[in-house]
């Protein structure tokens, strides 16, 4: 199958081809991805109305140029995939409204996707996949999660945020040290200047069992160490290093202690914090202690984008799962709820 996948869940319009059949990177016909960055840093975060109007915007081009990077016209397509949540609603219906008219003309079956378990599979599309069972950690700006992956389409959540996700305590850490929007990119730059221990703060919520987190306090840490300090260019950098070094330990505790609850020595890792070199050189490092492996999606699948949701919705399509024809989103959706794809590719 040849399967269109269109994300437009947040601030990044996403549009790729996956093409099912053909082994690892492969597959992976043509992707393509507008972020909506210098849109909303005057405002210093999305504003989901604005968002909206721009994947109105600039999705129909960007589906046209994927097509055309991938040497295809829609007359080529098996399938279409798109988004159905969580995420904002109104940017959520674009690409819910695009998709199904798309498959309605072209006479061929759509299906949407959960938003995180694009993430949780994008590793899957890299050379030498993983096979089920194993332990996921879904960490961005949204979301941080310990999910338990017995079979695609099978998920236990272990554990998750109690307040802010680790994505988003980097952002509201970088504006409250004056770093420009989006902040969680600049912190861990900044952090590479930083000095290792003058700023030692908590691992949130490791000294005691459980697999949730929390990192409101964490921030609440760094505010103070801020404040009070010389606020010098160095002292910005080392305390983003003591925050970088606390969100990363904190992660990598909690997702050890999932591995064993789990049974496990297998640990998936996607989401935009995915990408963070200090993470992922740390759980590598836990899991080839275990005797087992860590696995990442390349950077420019760890942000969202298109190629993760045509490749979930090649899955769930080829088990013969497809919408009605109506378009329908679903803002808040528990992945747990999600049907089982009994036929993998």
């Amino acid at each position: 199958m040849k399967v269109l996948g269109i994300e437009t869940s947040c601030d990044e319009t996403g549009v790729a081809v996956y093409e099912t059949g053909l082994p690892g990177t492969v597959g992976l016909r043509a992707h393509t991805v507008y972020s909506q960055i210098a849109l909303h840093a005057e405002y210093g975060g999305v504003v989901p109305e604005l968002a909206s109007r721009d994947h109105v915007r600039k999705l129909l081009p960007l589906i046209r140029q994927t097509l055309a990077e991938a040497g295809m016209t829609t007359a080529d397509l098996d399938g279409v995939a798109y988004t159905a949540g969580p995420g904002l609603v109104g940017a959520l219906l674009v690409g819910a409204g695009v998709a199904r008219s798309l498959a309605w003309a072209l006479d061929v079956p759509a299906v949407g996707v959960h938003h995180m378990e694009g993430h949780l599979l994008a590793p899957l599309m890299e050379d030498d996949p993983p096979e089920p069972p194993f332990v996921a950690l879904l960490v961005s700006g949204g979301h941080t999660q310990l999910v338990a992956v017995d079979a695609i389409g099978r998920y236990r959540l272990l554990g998750e945020t109690l307040d802010d996700a680790a994505g988003e305590a980097f952002d509201k850490t970088a504006k409250m040290m004056g770093l420009p929007y989006p902040g969680g990119p600049q912190l861990a730059a900044l952090a590479e200047q930083g000095t290792v221990g003058r700023f030692r703060f908590a691992r949130p919520m490791t000294d005691r069992p459980g697999l949730d987190f929390s990192f409101s306090g964490l921030k609440t840490q760094v505010l103070l160490a801020w404040r009070d300090s010389d606020q010098s260019e160095q002292t910005r950098a080392d305390i983003a290093r003591g925050f970088e070094d606390a969100v990363v330990d904190t992660l990598a505790i909690k997702c050890e202690r999932a591995l064993d609850a789990a049974g496990s020595d297998v640990i998936v890792i996607a989401g935009g914090v995915g990408a963070n070199k200090r993470l992922r050189a740390k759980l590598q490092e836990i899991a080839a202690k275990r005797g087992g492996r860590a696995c990442f999606p390349r950077p420019s699948l760890c942000t969202d984008n298109g190629a993760m949701i045509a490749f979930a919705g090649a899955l769930r399509l080829q088990a013969g799962q497809h919408e009605t024809p109506e378009v329908k989103v679903v803002p808040r959706w528990d992945m747990a709820a999600l049907p089982p794809v009994i036929r993998s590719l």
